[in-house]
């Protein structure tokens, strides 16, 4: 009979980002262990507050699945002699199965003939199963800090106080650290202290909310969104918007309990992304505003119990929150007592990565870049702009504010530009070159600040490549994935026409004194070559989220220099292979590169020939190419592809005649290179638009 599984680790407070991770590995674990040893199961639930981590498996099975599986042994040829009879590697490779030599079978496999037996297996008993399974998933959990206590020599992230291990109602033998697993675990640390036995797995997750305690992570966020919400509504306010707030205060509080606190209006003036992170940085706090999105003098603090006295809590929250914003008042007035442009020197003693030199000569490559860029974007009338915000763009680096508040890099460049009396292009050229900041940030607004972040990252990404630290598996420390797809989205949203290999050839350029001494591994990809594939490879993922695998990888085979025309072929060549009548179409094409692939290495260069045909079908498919290929051309440079599409697509009767009634592969060689030639020509045709033999043609019109 199915019973349920439950495996629950109670701690000390675990750090509120470690708890996702945490359950994730501990999921992961435990069902592989269980899908290794063909344990079935039903539906697999975690549970993570700051005091305990919780996985629940539905019904599963009492012992795992019976098998029968083929053991391959030595090779026929050396378990059995030249009359027949079985050698000793026969007997012993049937003695180790416990069969005797008769029931021994033979396979034949890519490597030859071999002996072979079906053994079965049975399942092992679901306890026996667990035991091994829920042991390597608690010491399974990796975090990013752990610790020792003690004299227990197991790393956790926090001291292990209890472990629950039952199937069904049997208690289940697992060990961490000094604590052995049972049936009792415990609610809320100060509104149900006690210990909690659990009779079945079934009882737990309501046995903790009577304890007061919310284990499920999704529903003690909807009851914590619910509670801010209807708290700042009771204050004549809306809450600010922050999901990543959220998402940490769920994992801080076992029963969020949020009260709504205040602050001395006068710090109003404040820029509000300096209030907005005074609070939610060290506080923890909910920024509260108007109808009008107009920041409150007021905040929602969130506490793990329901407070007695709400205004002796809110003084503790209130003062706390004060000295926090005379700090950030401080800084904010002896900021300003140094202009912006005197600081820029300061970059030269901070280091940005150790081979490509200080902030300050980062500053001047991608101020540099930046000025080309805007050039080849024809964006020259920005060019004074975009120099003397890019000169002052990270000057923000070295002020007090910024020290304290990384993340407020940008916001206080603009508003010390302003204090500091430059124009406001430039104050929001510093800031804007920071967006997107993320996958859902909204882009620059402007050109100067646009250009200003493609020039800053394209010199990260470039810098990082050529000295030999490209991302690789998940380690990605200096965020180039991200530089990389913010590139794409602010070209692509600004509608920016540039190459984008030359703009990498010129911050490689720009680089170049830098990366004198480095050395390469042999066979490695030059520099620039490694970041255009990178480039490749985050526009294919960053496509084919929205369209077909092959048809994007067609379009980035034939070039994605240009960014804007990539994309605008890709749509066009999207809507196409959605017709019915563009399978045939991308067979004939086929035809076409497999004939030039296997046959044109051996054909000297040069044009075709007309003269030189002999048949109608190749004379008519030869005029109506030279008409087609003047109208693609014209299409291609107004940047109309479905139009080009269209033309090309009008070949397709005159190409399925060539190849019914021509000889491509004539006897005559001077006449049978002229033909291929032709179809090379034909073949660089479609290829203005993309390369269509990547194209699964079985599936173009599915």
């Amino acid at each position: 009979m199915a019973r349920d599984l439950l495996l629950e680790v109670g701690a000390e407070e675990i750090p509120a980002s470690f708890i996702i991770p945490a359950l994730e590995d501990l999921k992961r674990v435990l069902t592989e262990r269980m899908a290794d040893a063909r344990l079935k199961h039903g539906e697999v639930r975690t549970f993570g507050t700051p005091r305990r981590l919780a996985v629940q498996v539905r019904d599963v099975a009492d012992a795992g699945e019976d098998i029968t599986k083929e053991v391959l042994g030595p090779s026929a040829k050396a378990a059995f002699d030249a009359q027949g009879k079985p050698t000793k590697a026969a007997e012993k490779f049937a003695e180790s199965l416990k069969l005797s030599v008769d029931a021994l079978g033979r396979t034949t496999t890519a490597k030859g003939e071999y002996v072979s037996a079906r053994v079965e297996e049975k399942g092992r008993p679901a306890e026996a199963i667990l035991q091994d399974a829920l042991h390597a998933a608690v010491h399974g959990i990796s975090f990013k800090k752990s610790m020792r206590w003690g004299d227990v020599d197991t790393a956790f992230a926090r001291p292990v106080q209890w472990l629950v291990a039952l199937l069904g109602d049997t208690e289940l033998p697992v060990v961490l650290g000094d604590v052995k697993a049972g049936r009792t675990t415990y609610g809320h640390r100060f509104l149900a202290p006690g210990a909690i036995t659990l009779k079945a797995p079934a009882d737990y997750e309501a046995a903790l909310e009577k304890a007061h305690v919310v284990a499920d992570i999704a529903k003690r966020r909807a009851e914590l969104l619910r509670k801010v919400n209807a708290a700042a509504k009771a204050a004549g306010a809306q809450l600010l918007e922050d999901e990543g707030l959220v998402d940490q205060v769920t994992n801080l509080v076992e029963l969020p309990s949020p009260v709504v606190g205040s602050f001395e209006e006068r710090h109003l003036d404040l820029p509000p992304e300096v209030l907005v992170q005074e609070m939610k940085s060290h506080q923890r706090y909910f920024s509260l505003t108007d109808a009008k999105g107009k920041l409150l003098p007021r905040f929602i603090a969130v506490s793990n119990t329901p407070v007695r006295d709400e205004q002796l809590s809110l003084r503790g929250y209130q003062r706390v929150l004060a000295a926090r914003l005379a700090d950030g008042r401080f800084f904010f007035d002896e900021d300003r007592r140094t202009p912006l442009a005197d600081r820029v020197e300061k970059l030269g003693r901070v280091v940005w990565q150790g081979q490509l030199g200080t902030y300050l000569e980062k500053v001047e490559r991608f101020r540099a870049l930046a000025g080309w860029l805007a050039q080849a974007t024809g964006r020259a009338g920005e060019a004074a702009t975009v120099e003397r915000a890019a000169t002052l763009s990270k000057a923000d680096l070295v002020t007090g504010m910024v020290g304290e508040f990384p993340e407020l890099q940008g916001v206080m460049g603009r508003e010390y530009a302003r204090a500091g009396g430059e124009p406001d292009a430039v104050a929001l050229a510093i800031f804007e070159h920071y967006l997107p900041r993320g996958a859902e940030d909204a882009l620059p607004s402007q050109d100067a600040g646009a250009l200003i972040g493609l020039a800053d990252r394209l010199d990260s990404l470039c810098g990082i490549f050529a000295i030999g630290k490209a991302p690789s598996g998940a380690a990605d420390p200096f965020a180039l994935r991200r530089a990389c797809l913010s590139i794409i989205r602010i070209v692509l949203g600004r509608g920016y026409r540039f190459s984008l290999s030359a703009a990498v050839d010129e911050a490689l350029r720009l680089l170049a004194p830098k990366l004198a001494n480095v050395k390469r591994k042999p066979g490695e990809a030059a520099p620039r070559e490694q970041v255009m594939e990178f480039f490749r490879g985050r526009l294919k993922a960053l496509w084919v989220e929205q369209h077909r695998t092959d048809v994007v990888e067609a379009v980035l085979a034939v070039g994605f220099d240009d960014l804007v025309a990539a994309k605008k072929r890709l749509e066009a060549l999207s809507v196409l292979v959605g017709h019915s009548d563009f399978q045939p179409l991308a067979a004939a094409f086929k035809r076409v590169v497999n004939i030039v692939e296997k046959q044109g290495k051996d054909v000297a260069g040069g044009q075709t020939n007309p003269q030189r045909f002999t048949d109608e079908p190749e004379k008519n498919l030869h005029t109506a190419f030279t008409q087609a290929r003047a109208r693609v051309g014209e299409h291609v440079r107004a940047d109309d592809f479905a139009g080009a599409l269209k033309e090309i697509t009008g070949l397709k009767p005159a190409v399925d005649t060539f190849f019914d009634k021509v000889m491509v592969m004539a006897e005559d060689k001077d006449l049978r290179e002229n033909r291929i030639r032709f179809l090379t020509e034909i073949g660089a045709l479609f290829n203005q638009v993309a390369d269509f033999s990547k194209i699964q043609a079985e599936t173009a019109a599915a």
